[in-house]
């Protein structure tokens, strides 16, 4: 399925980043033990050979090829599974999440296959389907309507500012929801599968102050959101030294959504100092464009964010 995988490991073992190529395409693929396989399994995988998002922090959105298959999209899965020797019927607690390289609901024909076939083989998962919001009625038709039938699916916004101007610089595609539309989405999945959506936020210090977290509490209910805390890595550094970096931060602006109601998961960037797994430190495929550019064009997004600046 996969001419070639390279695995690249952190320090001390916890997290490993594979990198599947063959002629026409490149994924990358992130595999976490917390703290073992048996106890917690996490995957983070591709759904799609560079992203047409364009968002301008991540080292993935600047090129697009094409989507991926069902078939090599579960290949990521089990490569990890089978050369780790994860028993995934006796994890404790087992999350498969569509969150690295792609949109996944700009390839729905592929991850709504992918989405049955692993609730059918492996019911205990955790699935959770990663969004930035694209504009899609097929591809959101095509996601509630796996949401509905698999109930380990869980699902969450890329939302990262609590303003559509700020969150328009981020992310530069016209085609996507605004925040409002994305909050009835949300509210869409949650009355309809009684599971709670989560809105990921990018803290840093232009974002943090009270009037931000107001206009997020007036958008996302609490009763209906969870909220999830990560920041932003620039181009030379880890996801793990932007989180050092920014701890404090990081912690005052959890204290302030715990306060009006939300429950908060700050994300953990262990293991990533050494081998670049974090959100948008998925950098491959990039020297990939430059190889094959007969394969690879520019993402729509980021010819977007090329013409603003």
């Amino acid at each position: 399925m996969w001419d070639n995988i390279e695995e690249k490991t952190c320090d001390d073992s916890s997290v490993k980043k594979y990198i599947f190529t063959k002629s026409d395409a490149i994924a990358e693929s992130v595999l976490y033990a917390y703290p073992t396989y048996q106890e917690r399994t996490v995957m983070c995988v591709s759904c799609q050979t560079g992203c047409p998002m364009g968002c301008n922090f991540c080292g993935t959105g600047k090129f697009f090829g094409r989507n991926l298959t069902a078939d090599e999209i579960i290949a990521q899965i089990d490569h990890m599974r089978v050369l780790n020797n994860i028993d995934f019927n006796t994890c404790e607690k087992l999350q498969l999440m569509f969150m690295s390289m792609g949109e996944p609901l700009l390839n729905m024909d592929s991850m709504s296959d992918v989405l049955e076939q692993l609730n059918e083989h492996y019911p205990n998962a955790q699935l959770l389907v990663s969004t930035s919001g694209p504009k899609t009625e097929d591809g959101w038709n095509s996601l509630m309507a796996s949401a509905m039938l698999i109930p380990t699916l869980g699902l969450q916004f890329s939302v990262h500012e609590s303003s559509d101007e700020a969150r328009n610089k981020l992310i530069p595609m016209k085609k996507k929801l605004n925040l409002e539309q994305i909050a009835l989405r949300g509210l869409d999945f949650f009355l309809n599968t009684g599971r709670k959506p989560f809105f990921n936020y990018c803290v840093h210090e232009g974002n943090n102050t009270p009037d931000d977290v107001m206009r997020l509490r007036m958008l996302f209910d609490p009763r209906v959101w969870e909220c999830t805390l990560s920041v932003i890595c620039e181009s030379d550094e880890t996801m793990a030294k932007a989180m050092r970096d920014n701890l404090t931060v990081v912690q005052e602006f959890s204290e302030k959504m715990l306060n009006v109601g939300y429950n908060v998961r700050v994300f953990d960037p262990a293991g990533q100092d050494s081998i670049g797994g974090g959100c948008g430190q998925l950098h491959s495929v990039q020297k990939f464009a430059k190889e094959n550019p007969h394969i690879m064009k520019q993402s729509p997004g980021d010819a977007i964010r090329c013409r603003v600046e």
